[in-house]
């Protein structure tokens, strides 16, 4: 067994035999009426990718109202939780970790999601972006502004898709608060306009985040908790950034040492931010001297350079996507040094098993 530290265990609130994470993956499988997670298809995809030391599901909607791309599965029905039922016994039985990551999407969703309903978003404002809906991309609209009663309505999805996960088998959950879906809404000045309580302040622009995570805590323990951001997100999915953007997340990233969470995932840019001055271009190093906990960083990470970022200390898990997919002993591979499978884009978001199970593993 090879020494490298992507490879070594990690026990602080969350035991895991190796610190290569699975990152979260919209993958629209989920094509049948109720959105359910199949046996057949998620079951098999997670279960393949079961060596990881955390799996992290595809975002997974808290309600009707949270979606916003097609196929994808909930957890908010009584068939949807016995769904996820059967993915987390095969994971588990294949001696893996699995969280879910709970979603909503926000503005970033669609009328014909929504029998011709506006989403909601903290402001009614449009994104001017595109939604992958069953008719295919389509522009985005002006959503409605959410209500005080809206939000707590929505406060109390997350709590119940929270206690359904619990249900449903998962070791925790992750709280989708980034690329540009709804908690990010909140956060983010260009897209929230509002003038009471969750509005105009970074305090006020964050309690629905806060008061989301509060709730949960009441139905699943906080330790089994984590949550993800895109701190430099810029001119994707409808953000654009402002001079309040990085305080806004330095803010958060303080007040969660005041919990005990699993982790803090973070992603580094998805473009070049270099030219925008209130960017930060290197988010793991400027984070960790600011968080006490478990801190997980992605985004186009290799073997060499995971294991660099672990090495200086700047995150303790590396969280990989693209290669998840077309490599489900990804694991196996970074322990051997084998070379690395190429994915297939043309099949990310289709149905079926192509693109999807039918990933072989490394000849050795």
């Amino acid at each position: 067994m090879s020494k490298q530290p992507l490879l070594t265990p990690y026990n602080k609130n969350i035991n895991l035999k190796n610190r290569v994470v699975m990152a979260p993956m919209t993958r629209s499988r989920a094509d049948n009426e109720g959105k359910v997670a199949t046996n057949e298809l998620q079951g098999l995809y997670y279960e393949q990718r079961a060596s990881a030391g955390l799996i992290i599901t595809e975002g997974s909607q808290v309600s009707k109202q949270a979606v916003g791309y097609i196929n994808t599965p909930g957890i908010y029905t009584d068939t949807q939780v016995e769904g996820w039922k059967k993915v987390t016994k095969r994971v588990h039985d294949k001696g893996g970790k699995i969280f879910i990551q709970l979603w909503h999407v926000g503005r970033m969703s669609h009328p014909d999601f929504h029998n011709g309903e506006l989403p909601v978003s903290a402001s009614a404002l449009n994104p001017n972006s595109k939604s992958f809906t069953p008719g295919g991309f389509k522009d985005t609209v002006t959503p409605k502004e959410m209500t005080i009663a809206d939000i707590k309505q929505t406060v109390e999805d997350f709590k119940n898709a929270a206690a359904n996960a619990v249900k449903a088998g998962f070791d925790g959950v992750e709280i989708h608060s980034s690329n540009g879906y709804l908690f990010q809404q909140f956060f983010n000045g260009t897209s929230n306009t509002r003038t009471d309580d969750y509005g105009g302040s970074i305090e006020n622009r964050t309690r629905f985040f806060f008061e989301v995570l509060d709730a949960m805590k009441a139905v699943i323990p906080q330790e089994k908790i984590g949550v993800r951001f895109n701190p430099s997100l810029d001119g994707l999915f409808g953000i654009t950034m402002d001079k309040d953007t990085i305080p806004t997340f330095e803010y958060i990233i303080k007040k969660l040492n005041d919990y005990n969470l699993a982790y803090v995932h973070l992603s580094e840019p998805f473009t070049d931010v270099s030219e925008i001055p209130f960017a930060v271009t290197e988010i793991a190093k400027h984070f960790r001297p600011l968080y006490n906990g478990t801190l997980m960083i992605n985004t186009a990470f290799n073997q060499e350079k995971g294991n660099k970022v672990l090495e200086a200390g700047d995150a303790d898990l590396i969280a990989y996507g693209k290669p998840f997919i077309s490599n489900p002993d990804l694991v196996e591979r970074f322990e051997n040094n084998l070379e690395l499978a190429e994915w297939d884009e043309d099949t990310f978001y289709t149905t079926g098993v192509k693109g999807y199970t039918d990933y072989p593993k490394a000849s050795k």
